[in-house]
């Protein structure tokens, strides 16, 4: 790709626009023990998850634990934690005798919808509710900075970036740049098409009315754990909103930036690429930013619907072309296809386990998995 000219530069810049900043993860770990008065039953849930092992259930088990709805899983977690359950904000790691005994991941739609101030304070309260004491401050263990842009067009290439990160990918699809990434560990930048990765991977369609644009959304990404955010002194929530810029500061400043060629030999001296210089400008604004926006559930799914009825025209077409070769046409109307797809449906639909299927992905849907 080459790269573009001095005036097609200001006049990119001129286009580009900024559309959302925030957290997308968010994990803490949480020193909890069980108090006198406590209900949460680890007993119960280690049996009722055997149970589900045993009889091979890939699905979960729904649970109303503490007053909250709650997806139990057949499965303990990679790290060692003996029970996993989750809802639509969080997904909780945990285990009676572990330590940290909790491990709180806080998921990315509660993230942009209420705050991550908010759902450490809900996740304390359910915790509270169930009898368990804290014994020892939350620690936070990996944050997710990201800042969202509108970007008609990219005028950068992988060269174009300076970082201090010894390992450098990029990602294509049609042989197109997608993905660039950065580092691994402590921190790792990735700059992306985020419209191309919610259509091929996370399915996250919530974000299309908060951006306010279907395409050319580009996410600017850095993960960062527990080493880093104890380098600025961020070890719990109240940290977090009170020194993220700092942090974001050194990021953006020291350890990555995009950059415009020039003749100079030093790629450091490059001047910064006007993107980059309005991400420094958003971080300046980060300081005491609280939440977040409206997702409108019925959007949310308004959207997924419209996303079917795009794969199911998909399908119609498909079903024409193959009856049309069947039968030697030439063409054969949309009405005629839809027909022939309800015949299909009629054939494979189960009576006996509609039902039950139906109301199965509506409690997942409820709990946002």
């Amino acid at each position: 790709m080459s790269l573009t000219t001095h005036i097609e530069q200001e006049q990119l810049a001129c286009e580009t626009r900024f559309l959302l900043a925030g957290h997308d993860t968010v994990q803490c770990a949480y020193y909890l023990h069980r108090a006198a008065h406590c209900t949460l039953d680890f007993t119960f849930l280690s049996i009722e998850k055997e149970r589900l092992r045993q009889a091979k259930q890939r699905d979960a088990c729904v649970l109303i634990v503490g007053g909250m709805p709650w997806s139990l899983k057949p499965y303990g977690s990679g790290s060692g934690y003996p029970l996993v359950m989750e809802n639509a904000d969080f997904k909780v790691e945990f285990g009676e005798f572990n330590n940290p005994s909790f491990f709180v991941t806080y998921r990315s739609q509660a993230l942009w919808q209420h705050g991550a101030m908010a759902l450490h304070q809900r996740f304390l309260q359910w915790a509270d509710g169930v009898g368990l004491a804290s014994v020892k401050p939350p620690s936070l263990s990996r944050v997710d900075f990201t800042f969202d842009y509108f970007l008609p067009k990219r005028d950068f290439d992988l060269q174009s970036f300076v970082s201090l990160a010894g390992k450098d990918s990029q990602y294509r699809e049609n042989g197109q740049e997608q993905t660039f990434a950065f580092g691994k560990g402590d921190v790792m930048l990735r700059v992306y098409d985020k419209v191309a990765e919610i259509a091929q991977q996370s399915d996250k369609v919530w974000f299309l009315p908060l951006w306010g644009v279907e395409q050319g959304v580009w996410r600017i990404e850095w993960q960062v754990r527990k080493a880093i955010l104890k380098r600025f002194g961020i070890r719990t929530m109240d940290d977090l909103f009170e020194r993220q810029a700092d942090c974001l500061r050194y990021l953006a400043n020291e350890h990555d930036s995009l950059r415009v060629p020039s003749g100079d030999s030093n790629r450091s001296r490059w001047p910064l690429h006007p993107l980059w210089l309005d991400l420094l400008q958003q971080i300046e604004l980060l300081d005491g930013q609280g939440v977040y926006r409206e997702i409108d559930p019925k959007m949310v799914l308004d959207e997924r619907l419209m996303r079917i009825g795009v794969s199911l025209y998909g399908y119609a077409k498909r079903v024409a072309a193959i009856e049309c070769l069947r039968s030697g046409r030439e063409f054969m109307a949309l009405d005629e296809a839809v027909g022939k797809i309800d015949r299909l449906l009629q054939r494979v639909h189960d009576a006996a386990t509609w039902r039950s299927d139906v109301e199965k992905r509506v409690t997942e849907m409820r709990l946002g998995l």
